[in-house]
């Protein structure tokens, strides 16, 4: 009996204090934790079924109602679409909890801890546990906020490990890699749909099937620098010739996707889109890219003179973070990509005298957010488009899917054969650029809310998003290692290109990263 109750006394103890916490709630406490919160209709009932306790509150109530009726409706419809600040927080522990166990379980088999987090968040998706709200929710929204920070954080970091002068050296090698990779897949994907097509699901009305077809062309020209940056900043690979030449593709990727979807969504409208407005867009989206970097380099190193001569603790790092989110939310005004200013952000600030620091006091707040965007990228995965028998599983969907990933493959890793350098792992650059990750998730939500996919062909479109996006972390690690260490660091030399002494360039080094800072 003792040995019984010395087992039992501890959950007792906790069950007692729960129990003293919340009162006769408690035992509704785990089905209220990730529930939605009530609907306007259902707070207005409450309102309206309550009688004032007393005559006198009755009275002020009316004339509240004469005086301010409009204000307590617009009260009452807020309330009724009220955030739970508790829930938020919940929902972000759990993000942040799984996430890690989830990317601890992953190393510890020998995989990027990227795909474990990936992986938490199909388990934590709608499709498992539910505990993360859909996109298209009040709830949705605001943990979508936080993923935008974390993969702004991230590109921030890359941009801060990034040599100005070594992207000039691969801007040939990348911009081949990034033009072959958008025109090979969409030529690819547009052929395959216009001469095959692919009877699944119900086209939709005034749709013409051309702009289906170039739609899905469209949809496999993504690539998220993201889930690739990631591995290659894990494996420490984030100096070697490929990881430049990767995200600098993959940057220029995403300038030619913000132009081609503005292309696709222009068709979809039935707008005329000509020449003209296709060059205005490309020029606002390259323009911001070279006008930050070229402003920013000149005000820059002034503004951090001046902050690092302030007192207040931890001034740098604020003003590292909001000059991050601020060039970010320039270029998403502007018509480019926030990510693309994020990464500008960057490669500004590592040509400061404060980069090391800068460096190491953003590394906490990228292991803090950087997860929320991974673990979120993964969970809008329905398991159950793999699960014969369910009812969203469909033999010809998967068909479609399976051959729709292979295109999307083929067409990136032939690209990685456009470098025509010696020496550098083309197969490791083109599978890199591979993941479309959250970009194809965007690409394809666009198409469906445009009314140009059916739900069928966005199903298809989404098995090609999952099955390219987490296939490549292991591959790319495999890659990388089998590639021995002689591209580690270019104090080895860089696999066919000029070694050069970046020994202040790596995190955590001591003393300005360049002498021209």
């Amino acid at each position: 009996m003792t040995e019984v109750w010395r087992r039992i006394r501890r959950p007792a103890a906790v069950l007692a204090g729960v129990w003293i916490v919340f009162g006769s709630s408690a035992w509704e406490l785990p089905g209220r934790l990730f529930a939605d919160p009530p609907e306007a209709s259902e707070v207005t009932r409450s309102a309206s079924t309550s009688p004032p306790e007393e005559s006198g509150q009755g009275e002020a109530s009316v004339e509240g109602v004469e005086e301010h009726g409009e204000a307590s409706v617009e009260g009452v419809e807020e309330d009724g679409h009220r955030l739970e600040i508790s829930h938020v927080f919940l929902i972000l522990i759990a993000i942040l909890l799984v996430g890690k166990l989830f990317g601890e379980a992953a190393e510890r088999i020998g995989q990027p801890a990227v795909l474990g987090e990936l992986l938490a968040g199909v388990i934590l998706g709608g499709s498992v546990l539910g505990v993360i709200p859909a996109g298209n929710t009040q709830m949705g929204e605001v943990i979508h906020v936080f993923a935008e920070i974390g993969v702004s954080i991230l590109l921030f970091e890359i941009g801060l490990e990034t040599d100005l002068k070594e992207m000039f050296r691969i801007g040939k090698e990348a911009a081949s890699v990034a033009l072959v990779g958008v025109l090979l897949p969409f030529g690819l994907g547009f052929l395959y749909w216009y001469t095959t097509n692919p009877s699944i699901g119900v086209q939709p009305g005034g749709i013409d099937f051309w702009v289906v077809a170039i739609f899905v062309g469209a949809t496999l020209t993504a690539t998220s620098v993201g889930i690739t940056a990631r591995v290659l900043s894990d494996l420490r690979k984030m100096h070697t010739a490929e990881a430049r030449i990767i995200i600098g593709a993959a940057v220029i990727d995403d300038v030619l996707g913000i132009v081609i979807l503005a292309v696709v969504a222009g068709l979809a409208s039935g707008m005329a889109v000509g020449v003209l407005a296709i060059g205005k867009i490309f020029a606002f989206a390259v323009g911001f890219l070279v006008l930050a970097v070229v402003v920013g380099n000149r005000a820059a190193p002034y503004l951090f003179n001046v902050v690092d001569r302030m007192r207040v603790r931890g001034v740098l790092l604020v003003t590292a973070v909001c000059f991050a989110l601020l060039l970010a939310a320039l270029a998403d005004l502007s018509g480019s990509a926030m990510i693309i200013g994020a990464f500008a952000a960057g490669i500004i600030l590592s040509s400061t005298n404060q980069f090391d620091a800068v460096v190491e006091r953003i590394e906490p707040v990228a292991d803090v957010f950087t997860p929320i965007f991974f673990v979120v990228v993964g969970a809008p995965v329905n398991v159950w488009l793999f699960v014969p028998g369910s009812e969203d599983f469909s033999r010809q969907v998967m068909t479609v899917g399976l051959i729709l990933t292979v295109i999307a493959i083929i067409g990136k890793v032939v690209a990685g054969f456009a470098i025509r350098t010696p020496g550098i792992n083309r197969i490791a650059i083109g599978v890199g650029m591979v993941p479309r990750g959250e970009v194809g998730l965007i690409f394809a939500a666009i198409g469906l809310q445009e009314g140009i996919l059916s739900n069928a062909v966005y199903s298809a479109v989404l098995i090609m998003v999952i099955l390219s996006t987490f296939l490549v972390p292991p591959i790319l690690k495999q890659l990388l290692q089998d590639g021995g260490d002689e591209s580690d660091d270019e104090t080895t030399g860089d696999a066919g290109m000029p070694a050069t002494a970046e020994a202040g360039s790596q995190p955590g080094a001591s003393g300005p990263r360049r002498d021209d800072a």
